[in-house]
């Protein structure tokens, strides 16, 4: 089998942070850069933050993105390294993810959409509890969950909030969704589902007045929401590459193990 050829065309792109912006201009200098719409390959320098920022501005474009870690988390990101880079990105296992797209209705009857690479996310604005019914493909399923939210989480998401919140860890390949309480009170037993990527997922906020909810898309946020729907958008498609070895699916097997 022939190795992959060498990256020539590379767009590096930082953080803020004073070590991830010396790094960009370290390797820029190093390897020559063009700009980002001309790339072969993205490098995104910074946290899983940034790295969730790049993705979106990626969407649509087509080009992968190599991550390395010049923050404080880095899950989605290599090991940080300046030797051989070129080499490293030819060897690299890509991992293709699909984002969730999220379709709110305000109390007041706006209308919202974005798109989520990690998760959607619901959750109460105020003291008072959140109050969601929820419906799977038009049929409901619970009809009134008292929590301080609940949220949708891709696979590649799946080791985010996610996990903090009790869900589970879904492996790429499985064409899962977790649907996960945050702080359920009733039924307080309840932990979420595992749902098809394929299924349509419908909130309805119970007594809106009283108990605002907002609901997040990775990071863009609509307030006193009155609905929200999300699906997963199979048409769109990024990818990411990890070093040789250290594939996403071998990250996330290596998580459930983790002490």
């Amino acid at each position: 089998m022939n190795a992959a050829p060498l990256p020539s065309r590379l767009a590096f792109v930082a953080s803020e942070r004073p070590e991830a912006q010396a790094a960009r201009q370290r390797l820029a200098r190093r390897y020559g850069e063009v700009a980002a719409e001309e790339a072969e390959v993205i490098v995104a320098l910074g946290g899983d933050g940034f790295m969730l920022e790049t993705l979106h501005s990626v969407l649509g474009r087509g080009a992968p993105v190599f991550g390395m870690n010049r923050g404080s988390v880095g899950f989605l990101m290599n090991d940080y390294a300046e030797d051989d880079l070129p080499a490293r990105i030819a060897a690299a296992d890509p991992t293709r993810i699909h984002p969730l797209q999220m379709d709110a209705q305000t109390q007041a009857g706006e209308h919202h959409s974005a798109l989520a690479i990690n998760e959607v996310s619901l959750l109460r604005q105020t003291r008072q509890s959140a109050k969601l019914r929820i419906t799977v493909d038009e049929r409901v399923r619970m009809e009134e969950l008292s929590c301080d939210g609940c949220l949708i989480a891709t696979p590649a998401g799946s080791t985010a909030y996610n996990l903090s919140a009790h869900g589970p860890i879904i492996p790429l390949d499985s064409q899962s969704l977790a649907l996960t309480p945050i702080s359920a009170f009733r039924p307080r037993r309840w932990r979420g589902a595992l749902l098809s990527h394929r299924a349509r997922v419908r909130f309805d906020v119970l007594e809106g007045d009283k108990r605002p909810v907002s609901a997040t898309a990775d990071s863009y946020e609509v307030r006193h929401i009155a609905r929200v729907e999300v699906f997963e958008r199979r048409d769109l498609a990024l990818t990411m590459l990890f070093d040789a070895g250290r594939s996403f699916e071998e990250r996330v097997l290596a998580e459930q193990f983790a002490s």
